[in-house]
Parts: C-alpha cells; structure tokens; sequence
C-alpha cells in the first residue's frame, strides 16, 4: 500500500505545514508519535515512485512487446529515458510530476523523521560541543567554589519545542 502526505508549494509553506503537523502530533502525546514515525516508514518518496513508474514500464513495455505488438517497445524506450535522465539530472520530469501531485523527497521524510526523534527525546543523551565546553566551565567553576549542581531546565510549549526541533533538523 502507498502512503504520502502531500506537500507543495514554498519552502516556507512547507515548514509551516510540518510545524503544524508536528504540534499535532505533540499534542496528542507519544503513541500519536510512534504512529507517526510508522506511516513515515511506509510513506512512498519521490525517488522511489520514479523507480518503480520507470521500472513497470521497462518490464510492462518488454511483456507487450513480445505478447501484443513490437510498437510497444516505444513503452520500453520511454521507460529507460525516464530513468536515465533521473539518474544524471538533478531534477526530473517523473520526479516533478510526483512531488506536484504530492509525494514529498526523502529528504522531506527525513527531516520530519528527525524532528520526531527528536521529539521523543531520542537525542538527548548525546554530548554536544556547547554540553562539552559547558562541563569544563562548570568544573572550573565549582574548583573556585562555585556551586555544584546543575539549573533546572525550563519547560516549553509544544509548539515552541516543534518550532525549535524543526528549525534544528532542518536538512
């Protein structure tokens, strides 16, 4: 079965309608982002519907040539122009043809896997550099006899947190 979420329009737009999907999913709590992060898995990219559109052509086209009529190899020849041109250009015509109608990339995808993880708290046990040079500046300080426990982190809003999780995922 093929999933995607529709997406089009400006970078801007886009963000804007993952924020929103992503404050919805925070809002409703952990097993909403578990679901989430499931659909993604089965969520079908623009890549992906370029190989396999261009890979039933080929072998379609190759099955009615032989069964049907030798024109249809112009079906073959279609099939392999589409696929070579998606793997020398940037930018293809099956490609933009799916993401218009509303097929995101992966890389959309993974961004939005990314900021779920996030979410989830998937990345907060790793060091980061600010963590690593805090951790010096705070044992130099407490050698000086500053003190020796660490502020309580404040609480954010749901949407401040997507905000903030989108913004640093971006890709």
């Amino acid at each position: 079965m093929m999933h995607h979420t529709p997406t089009a329009g400006s970078p801007k737009a886009q963000t804007t309608r993952l924020e929103e999907s992503l404050a919805g999913v925070a809002e409703a709590g952990h097993g909403a982002l578990e679901n989430r992060l499931r659909e993604l898995d089965n969520e079908w990219s623009v890549g992906r519907m370029v190989k396999s559109t261009t890979g039933v052509l080929i072998l379609g086209g190759l099955a009615l040539t032989f069964l049907v009529h030798p024109w249809f190899a112009l079906t073959v020849a279609v099939g392999g122009i589409l696929m070579a041109q998606s793997l020398f250009a940037r930018h293809n015509w099956l490609g933009d043809l799916f993401h218009a109608v509303g097929f995101r990339t992966s890389c959309e995808i993974d961004h939005e896997r990314t900021a779920l993880k996030a979410l989830r708290g998937d990345f907060r046990h790793l060091p980061t550099m600010h963590e690593i040079e805090d951790r010096d500046a705070i044992s130099r300080f407490e050698d000086e006899g500053g003190p020796a426990f660490e502020p309580e982190q404040p609480r954010v809003a749901p949407r401040e947190a997507v905000h903030e999780v989108v913004e640093a995922t971006r890709l």
